[in-house]
This record gives C-alpha cells, structure tokens and sequence, in this order.
C-alpha cells in the first residue's frame, strides 16, 4: 500500500488570479470603463498587470483580461489581449490595483515564445514557457 500524499493534487491550482478568457465575439465587443495600465510583466504562466482608476475604494470593480483568438503568423507569434474594466463607482478618487490574468490557455502548440499585444498598452510583452 502506498500512502504518499500526491504532490500533483497539492499544486494544481493556478498562483493567478483569474484565467485569460479566449473569446473573439467578446473581444470585438467589450467595452471597459475608463482606467489607465501602468504596468504590465509575466511572472511564471501569469500576465500581472497594475491599474489606476477612480472610485470609491475600487471593491467592486471587475476585470477580465480577453484574448481575441486570433494569433499572428510570425517569429514568434502573436496574440491580441484586451483588458475591461467595470467600474460603477462614481467617485473622484484615484486608486490602484493589481491583477493577475494565467496565460496557459493562450500558448500555441509547438511554439515556447509569443508576443502578447495589449490594447492601450504601448509595449509588446514576451511570454516565454
């Protein structure tokens, strides 16, 4: 009988926040509530990103980071990312989060590297796995 605990089961979970969604009609068709990205970097598999916007105390915001789909044939390929933003707060202070997106379900296969575009985000950002 064998009674190791099964590391696997241990570290299944993702250290992401939440996942990428990989959505073309959602992509095309998002639309987000102002904020500014003051940051972007892969850290392991997982696209953190810090931003600013106004409200209250930035609780009840949500964020979802959309990938459209669509990968451009290049060396390395590229993916287009989209970050929305609700946010019904209606006050006039300033605050920051970070958030971080699992990036895994936008790798292609037989490929290590891609280049990941983020709509509002002026630099291009490498994602090496």
């Amino acid at each position: 009988m064998n009674t190791q605990c099964d590391d696997d089961d241990l570290n299944s979970t993702t250290p992401c926040d939440q996942t990428v969604v990989v959505d073309n009609g959602f992509y095309d068709t998002a639309t987000s509530d102002f904020y500014t990205l003051t940051e972007a970097v892969i850290v392991d598999n997982c696209l953190s990103i810090t931003i600013e916007a106004s409200g209250c105390d930035g609780n009840s915001w949500s964020m979802v980071m959309v990938d459209s789909g669509t990968v451009a044939e290049s060396s390395p390929e590229q993916r287009y990312l989209k970050f929305v933003l609700s946010n019904d707060e209606v006050c006039l202070a300033v605050f920051t989060q970070q958030r971080s997106f699992d990036v895994t379900p936008i790798q292609i296969e037989g490929s290590n590297e891609i280049i990941l575009n983020i709509e509002g985000f002026e630099e291009p950002i490498t994602y090496t796995y």
